[in-house]
């Protein structure tokens, strides 16, 4: 499977072309530039097997080019690119609504400062950033395309209901969406590691955020899958890999910190210790365990590590 990222983007602006040529690095990304409608469909149409994100300028005429994709039963990641007044002197015959619907509508998060839109352009899954977030175009495109993992074909055709009112239920564009999910979350773990995974990630669900009861809840259960590891591990247990991706998948969602982990582990030990010393017998056996510990953190490390945007 190749490496790059199969990048397509539209957009009148010579200044959107230049920066995604700046800011999306040849190593890791293959891009094709259009400012011609008809050129960018009729190539999305016999590419779009091969495509792993749209990148759109945001135009009063972008709702009609959505159109059209939900016509040829198109689905792709896509983010779409906010260049202000740019986009509004290069539009001057487009009607006031349009402007307002495209122009207008994206505004900053108040949570992360991200740029989001409080309306759906091309589908629900789709990122938009503005011109001071362009340097970051990279961490955008690989979070529009997690998000298009995620999505669903009830969401699709929701979506694309909306843009072609009289259209009929496509099963043939949901047969491909689910194709299109599998192959682009494979080559995202390629690719990008554990990135996709961390989009994933809801601040609201992490440890610290949860009320009390619910936090300990929380605790009670991941005590409880770390004791069957331990108990488990030096078995024969041919699933015991995968408990043990299922906890670090869990603990890094709920951005659990390795002292939290290693807690864990000695309340664990120490009851262990009791029952031994009460049936006569040695706490030696105790200390094979710490390999279960480094295992665990080992995997949780690397998650965080991974993580991590790359620079380059």
């Amino acid at each position: 499977m190749q490496n790059k990222l199969s990048i397509c983007t539209f957009g009148p602006s010579d200044i959107l072309a230049q920066s995604l040529t700046q800011f999306l690095e040849s190593d890791r990304y293959a891009l094709t530039y259009f400012q011609g409608a008809d050129e960018f469909l009729a190539f999305v149409e016999r590419e779009k097997q091969q495509l792993d994100c749209l990148i759109l300028q945001a135009h009063p005429n972008l709702k009609g080019l959505a159109r059209q994709l939900h016509r040829q039963s198109i689905l792709l990641p896509a983010v779409i690119v906010h260049l202000g007044s740019h986009q509004a002197s290069e539009s001057a015959e487009a009607p006031d609504s349009d402007l307002n619907d495209i122009l207008l509508t994206a505004v900053k998060s108040p949570d992360n400062g991200e740029f989001v839109s409080s309306k759906v352009v091309y589908h629900t899954a789709e990122s938009h950033i503005s011109v001071p977030q362009l340097p970051d175009i990279g961490r955008f495109v690989e979070k529009a395309i997690t998000q298009f993992i995620n999505f669903s074909p009830v969401s699709w055709e929701s979506d694309r209901s909306k843009s072609t009112p009289n259209s009929s239920p496509d099963t043939s564009t949901q047969n491909f969406l689910g194709p299109q999910q599998r192959m682009l979350a494979e080559k995202l773990r390629e690719r990008l590691g554990y990135l996709g995974v961390y989009y994933k990630r809801n601040p609201k669900r992490f440890l610290r955020n949860l009320p009390p009861a619910e936090r300990q809840h929380f605790l009670d259960e991941l005590q409880a899958e770390y004791r069957d590891i331990v108990l488990n591990y030096f078995s024969t247990d041919g699933s015991l890999n995968q408990k043990i991706d299922e906890m670090v998948s869990t603990a890094f969602l709920a951005d659990i910190s390795v002292t939290q982990i290693v807690e864990i582990h000695m309340d664990l030990m120490d009851d262990f210790s009791k029952q031994l010393k009460l049936e006569g017998r040695s706490e030696e056996i105790l200390l094979d365990y710490r390999l279960t510990l480094i295992d665990i953190i080992a995997h949780l490390c690397e998650m965080y590590r991974r993580s991590i945007p790359r620079d380059a």
